[in-house]
């Protein structure tokens, strides 16, 4: 692939690196990062195939940008009809919006033994949705769709490839390595220098 970012990729990315820079606080970053989501996904038809590509044996998730810093990290999560990710408890804070198709946010809690519960806590997040969430808790992400896929964009407060996190099961809360992300050899992240080109207001 020629790997220079969509320009709608690379203008966001740009809008949430200067963000992560100036903003005084969590909240700001959240409230404001909402935004720049918004107008990333209100066109769906800039994501490379190299980042939109499932596995039927497992959900997928691609990284669009590496920064330099691990201040954050731009992911694309890419379920087929029918998949689901881990439950897992997020070390960071989020920004999620809804490329394509359209998800199920599962909520969990755990007992006092590290036993998962599930909640009655289900968020439908159709097409255009935009979630914020601090880093608390455990979620779940599901494909409500049957027949096709859904695609989100989530930006993380850490770079969830390199941070252990824990992961829910019905045995308890088990710490698990970074995400694999699924990035080809010839699809690697953006990284500051393709992204400092020009952009085209």
């Amino acid at each position: 692939m020629t790997h220079s970012p969509p320009e709608a990729l690379k203008r966001f990315i740009w809008d949430i690196q200067s963000m992560v820079e100036l903003a005084d606080s969590e909240r700001e970053i959240l409230v404001i990062g909402r935004d720049l989501m918004t107008r990333l996904i209100a066109a769906d038809d800039w994501l490379p195939s190299a980042f939109s590509a499932t596995d039927p044996a497992c959900g997928q998730q691609f990284q669009l940008y590496a920064d330099a810093m691990d201040r954050f990290t731009v992911v694309s999560t890419v379920l087929a009809p029918g998949q689901a990710t881990a439950v897992g408890v997020e070390p960071f804070w989020q920004i999620c919006g809804v490329l394509r198709g359209a998800f199920a946010r599962r909520s969990f809690d755990f007992d006092a033994e590290g036993k998962v519960l599930r909640s009655d806590k289900e968020q439908e997040l159709d097409r255009g949705a935009v979630l914020t969430s601090r880093a608390q808790g455990a979620a779940q992400l599901a494909n409500l769709h049957s027949d096709r896929v859904s695609i989100a964009i989530q930006v993380f407060g850490g770079d969830i490839g390199k941070t252990p996190r824990h992961t829910l099961t019905t045995e308890g809360a088990a710490l698990f390595g970074p995400t694999s992300y699924a990035n080809a050899p010839d699809a690697p992240p953006y990284d500051i220098w393709t992204i400092q080109t020009r952009i085209e207001d």
